[in-house]
């Protein structure tokens, strides 16, 4: 039988607890982030630098349920919450005065969910 959903540790764990503090908070935003990574890899978001420049605002809170890659160039200062950065996407994030953070993170930071753009 094939496993079913994502296999790697790390990520099922985010899941969980993404589920568990929604559910307990009333936070559709994080049962939405659950829903989205538990999605098959081929499937989940990849997200170029580009994207985040083209669709946030300055000092906005973007949330990527997938990998933020480098692709573009990004002039505004933005918090990004990701499951996995590259490691030239995470340099130009916080070269513009931005922030690289985990999902967990921001789950801890803000626990409520409010203030987020989903970016895909």
């Amino acid at each position: 039988m094939r496993p079913t959903g994502p296999t790697n540790p790390v990520l099922r764990a985010l899941v969980r607890r993404l589920r568990e503090e929604g559910r307990k908070r009333k936070a559709k935003v994080w049962l939405e982030l659950a829903d989205r990574l538990s999605r098959p890899r081929r499937s989940r978001a990849e997200v170029n630098v580009s994207q985040l420049e083209r669709y946030a605002g300055e000092g906005e809170t973007v949330v990527v349920p997938g990998k933020v890659l480098a692709a573009g160039r990004l002039t505004k200062s933005l918090r990004v919450a990701a499951f996995r950065f590259s490691a030239p996407a995470k340099r130009k994030i916080v070269g513009a005065g931005g922030e690289a953070l985990s999902l967990l993170q921001l789950l801890e930071e803000n626990p409520e969910g409010k203030g987020l753009r989903i970016v895909e």
